[in-house]
């Protein structure tokens, strides 16, 4: 019997606004427990929230960007539930009128585009955090009252490549905005899973379950495959899956049942009494319109018409949008843009993860970087020396050309000088070249690596090889 899977995902983002959403306290990560707090975010009788502007004007801006129809008129609701990093027992959130909805979100499978639904994105608080130790539970409430906003998807994902793929498109548009860092290590964004399964060409949809604690992309689609295999093995056995909310074990690598799913009934959502309802203009819609970057799919297949370099580099290039910024203020000036890339992806990322800082914070420009890239483009320096210049143009911020005449990196390409160092290491190793006369083609290749010894990497290796497989010939 053959069936198929239908996901929809519930993905949380928390907003970089500088205070929380109804109150002033700081909006920051890492802060002293219970310091980033007062008696409005608390829950304290008689306090009244006052909502934050910015929050509707990045909920806007991400709606936008999803393609879906903004709200001229929308309110805040109370989500009642009692837990213990929920100080007020209610949540304020929006239910029946979000500020966007109908949108979509474009990803690639197998080669083509599929358009995922979005089925709404609206605004509410963040709760606290639990803390869980060995015999007790410490709650953190600094998280309470954070700006989120909820991105519902339609059920419109068929497998967990294909979630992974949705999560990864989103966060980059999401990054791209600049209104969240995404960071799930911190909880900045967080997925809930809802999955069921079907006979292949039935329309109605199965009993779902809700997957929660997935704390990567990996682990979204781990948790779906697992669960996936544990509904399919249970209607085949003539048993029935139950509606509830399970938990990702990352540990184990299983789903375990936390909860009976609840319904909308059971949260008694009534409209939040402390909070008018909230009309949107057509020209504030307008400007944040005006605002939009451009969108990283449209970036990435304009880099690769605009610059000629591959899908591969411009998908690379294009995950952070400093680092593709980055790039294009190089390539817009430099010899080469493919060979900008190339040095970007490669040597200068590593880099980067080494020092363990992001292109916004690297000290050299990218019209430095332009030079460094023509000098390689112009055979004046070869790949090897590359590295070893761009380190030292971190290290002590001069230009490129300074430090390849100062340390003498010219690349040696004059035919004469070459000979001789290839006639040198032909002489050195009769073996290699026995090997490589007896049809060992390779062992050219530890021939140019003693030629690049001797002349401290400054040699051209493709001319090296060449040179000795002329005399090899000979």
């Amino acid at each position: 019997m053959s069936w198929e899977s239908v996901i929809g995902l519930e993905v949380h983002v928390q907003l970089n606004t500088d205070t929380k959403i109804f109150c002033s306290c700081k909006n920051e990560f890492g802060a002293e427990p219970n310091t980033n707090v007062c008696p409005v975010c608390l829950g304290f009788p008689g306090v009244l929230p006052v909502f934050n502007k910015r929050v509707l004007e990045y909920a806007i801006k991400v709606g936008l960007a999803l393609n879906c129809k903004i709200a001229s008129y929308t309110k805040f609701d109370r989500k009642n539930y009692f837990y213990p990093d929920l100080p007020k027992a209610y949540q304020i959130s929006q239910y029946d009128m979000p500020i966007c909805e109908s949108g979509y979100l474009e990803i690639e499978v197998n080669g083509a585009l599929k358009r995922i639904g979005i089925k709404r994105v609206h605004m509410e608080e963040d709760a606290g955090k639990l803390i869980h130790e060995k015999d007790y539970s410490l709650v953190d409430y600094n998280r309470t009252g954070v700006p989120l906003l909820e991105i519902v998807s339609e059920p419109d994902l068929r497998s967990p490549d294909e979630a992974y793929e949705y999560l990864t498109e989103l966060k980059q548009i999401v990054r791209y905005l600049g209104v969240s860092d995404c960071d799930m290590e911190k909880g900045s964004l967080r997925c809930d899973a809802n999955i069921s399964v079907r006979k292949k060409g039935d329309t109605q949809f199965g009993t779902k379950t809700e997957i929660k604690n997935l704390n990567s992309f990996k682990g979204v689609r781990s948790a779906l495959e697992y669960e996936i295999r544990r509904q399919i093995k249970l209607l085949e056995a003539g048993e029935t899956v139950i509606q509830e909310t399970r938990l990702w074990s990352a540990e184990r690598q299983i789903t375990i049942p936390m909860r009976s799913k609840e319904e909308a009934h059971d949260y008694r959502y009534f409209p939040e009494p402390d909070l008018l309802p909230i009309e949107v203009s057509l020209d504030m819609i307008n400007n944040i319109r005006k605002e939009l970057p451009e969108m990283p799919r449209e970036r990435r297949h304009r880099l690769v018409k605009e610059y000629g370099i591959t899908d591969y580099d411009a998908n690379v290039i294009c995950l952070e949008r400093d680092f593709a910024d980055y790039f294009e203020s190089c390539a817009k000036v430099c010899k080469s843009p493919k060979r900008c890339a190339n040095l970007m992806i490669t040597i200068l990322s590593e880099k980067l993860n080494d020092l363990g800082i992001d292109i916004s914070q690297l000290k050299i420009s990218p019209n430095a970087l332009a030079e460094l890239v023509d000098l390689w483009e112009e055979g004046k320096i070869n790949n090897l020396v590359v590295k070893q210049v761009l380190e030292e143009m971190i290290n002590t911020g001069k230009s490129a050309k300074d430090i390849v005449e100062e340390k003498g990196l010219s690349q040696v390409s004059d035919e004469g000088e070459l000979e001789r160092f290839a006639k040198e290491a032909i002489e050195k190793n009769p073996k290699v070249v026995q090997d490589y006369r007896s049809g060992k083609k390779n062992a050219v290749m530890f021939l140019v690596g003693q030629v690049m010894k001797a002349t401290r990497g400054k040699a051209n290796p493709q001319k090296v090889r060449e040179l000795l497989e002329g005399l090899l010939e000979d």
